[in-house]
Parts: C-alpha cells; sequence; structure tokens
C-alpha cells in the first residue's frame, strides 16, 4: 500500500491522517511544532474513540492497527517517499508559499501533492513548485472520517492523469470526489463561508443567538448542523483566515469578516478545539 505524508497535525491534518491509515496506507504525519506532534499520539486514540462511537462505517476501527500505521516526523525531508503529500496547514497564502518552496527539494518526479485548503488558490501554490502539472486541490469535508465527499480542485496546470490519481484516492478513502475549477473558495467555501459569516453578524446585530440562528437551520432546513456550530467545528481563526482570502481575492464586501468573528478569535475564542466558541465545550 502507498505512503500519505500528512503535513499539518491541526484539526484537518489528524482527520485526514485518521482517514488514510483506516483505508490501509502507511501516514508520516509532519508538523514544525514539536509539541503538537508530541501531543499527536493521544489526540488521534481520542478521534478514532470518538469516530467509532459517531459512525457505523468505523465501529470495526482497531486504534492500535491505525495508530500503528502513523508515524510522525518534524523534518519534510522524511516525507521524501511518499506518493502523496496532503497539506493541511494554517490557511495563510504566505505560509503555504514558503512550505511549498521548501518541498521542492523533498519531493520527486511522481509524488502528488493534494492542497486541502479552504479557499486559497491551487494555481498559486502549485506555480511555487517545479511540477505544477502534480498538483491538485483535495477539499476533505469536516470532519473527514464521517462526510463522503472531497471537492478535488483543478489548477491551471494540474493534468489528466493528477485529476484521474486523485479520483482514484478519493475513492480508496471510501469517499465521491466532485471535481471543480481552481476560484478562491472553490464551490463550498465561497457558499459555507457566506452562510457562517452571515449567521456571526446576525449574533452581533441583536437579532438572535447562536441557538436560535443554528436551530432554524437544522429544524427548517434539515442541516444536520447550524452555520456556527460547523464555525466552531472548523475554528473560527480559519474561518477569519479564510474570508480575508476570500475578500482579497474578490474585493468584495460580502466577505468582510465579521467584526464579532475577529474579536473571538483575538480572544482566542476559537470553538471546539480551544474549548470556547460561539458554545462551551468541555476539556478534553
Amino acid at each position: 500500500m502507498a505512503t500519505v505524508g500528512v503535513i499539518g497535525a491541526g484539526v484537518m491534518g489528524k482527520d485526514v491522517a485518521i482517514t488514510c491509515a483506516a483505508n490501509g496506507y502507511d501516514v508520516i504525519l509532519s508538523d514544525h511544532d514539536p509539541d503538537v506532534l508530541a501531543a499527536a499520539p493521544r489526540d488521534l486514540r481520542q478521534l478514532v474513540r470518538k469516530f467509532r462511537m459517531m459512525s457505523p462505517a468505523a465501529a470495526a476501527w482497531k486504534a492500535d492497527e491505525i495508530l500503528g500505521r502513523i508515524r510522525y516526523g518534524a523534518d519534510l525531508g522524511e516525507l521524501a517517499g511518499a506518493d502523496w503529500i496532503v497539506e493541511n496547514i494554517v490557511e495563510d497564502l504566505a505560509a503555504k508559499e514558503r512550505l511549498y518552496l521548501a518541498l521542492r527539494d523533498v519531493c520527486g518526479e511522481s509524488v502528488r501533492i493534494a492542497v486541502n485548503t479552504s479557499c486559497i488558490s491551487i494555481t498559486k501554490l502549485a506555480a511555487c513548485t517545479p511540477r505544477p502539472q502534480n498538483v491538485v486541490g483535495i477539499h476533505f469535508m469536516n470532519p473527514v472520517p464521517l462526510l463522503e465527499c472531497a471537492e478535488v480542485v483543478r489548477g491551471y496546470h494540474t493534468s489528466d492523469d493528477t485529476i484521474k490519481q486523485a479520483e482514484e484516492f478519493v475513492r480508496s478513502l471510501g469517499k465521491r470526489s466532485i471535481v471543480v475549477n481552481d476560484m478562491p473558495g472553490f464551490v463550498s467555501n465561497r457558499l459555507s463561508h457566506l452562510f457562517m459569516n452571515e449567521a456571526a453578524f446576525l449574533v452581533h446585530d441583536g437579532v438572535a443567538g447562536p441557538e436560535q440562528v443554528d436551530a432554524i437551520f437544522k429544524l427548517g432546513y434539515g442541516h444536520k448542523m447550524g452555520p456556527l456550530e460547523t464555525a466552531d467545528l472548523i475554528g473560527l481563526d480559519t474561518v477569519v483566515n479564510s474570508l480575508n482570502v476570500l475578500y482579497e481575492e474578490f474585493q468584495d464586501s460580502k466577505f468582510r469578516a465579521c467584526p464579532t468573528l475577529k474579536k473571538m478569535v483575538a480572544a482566542g475564542l476559537l470553538g471546539r478545539k480551544s474549548g470556547q466558541g460561539f458554545y462551551t465545550y468541555a476539556a478534553r
């Protein structure tokens, strides 16, 4: 079975690592922060237990088998033998460009790079590599092990073969790929971030509380989660960063981040990962 290098051991990176390992891949989980990597085995074990309780498809997962397929590395050089690299670092163009420039010395000619980004252009990031035809967007939905859809994003130079390989990779993870063209936010996040931002504005303007806003989406529209619950799950800092990217790219005021969102991020209220966002969460 092939090896997948997962860069970034945050919310999405850990979910991607578990999903790949649960489907038989050997995984190298990389992060520049040694404290994050040190905590990752504990976090991953807790996540496997959670997903087993949440999904019949994951009920048979064995934590020791999954975690046994995952190893950890702070040095990007350890990814040199990977067949796929899935990048999940912070939603910041400059940080991503630095990473992709560094990957020039790591990636061989055949490695495929999947950009798991919310809003940043696949074409811009591919331009930092010597083989942009091997770079494709694979936007996994959160939480990755539970949702069957992945948005496969074709950059300007992405080859047909890379698209085919990406679709096969997504299928091997038990998911369905939907291929779209590169444009900031693609389809899912141009829509979802408008929902989340406007929901935050409703709270900001005193129209309703988070519970009322989310209840209307769940009971009125049939959504499984409300937009503010979703924002807490993603991380409010990631939501604000993504809105900033969309605003910068489109110069459209509809993507202007709600002041309440920005204030919460400044105060460290980032959602589930910090224990407090629009809702309060029990400490891990």
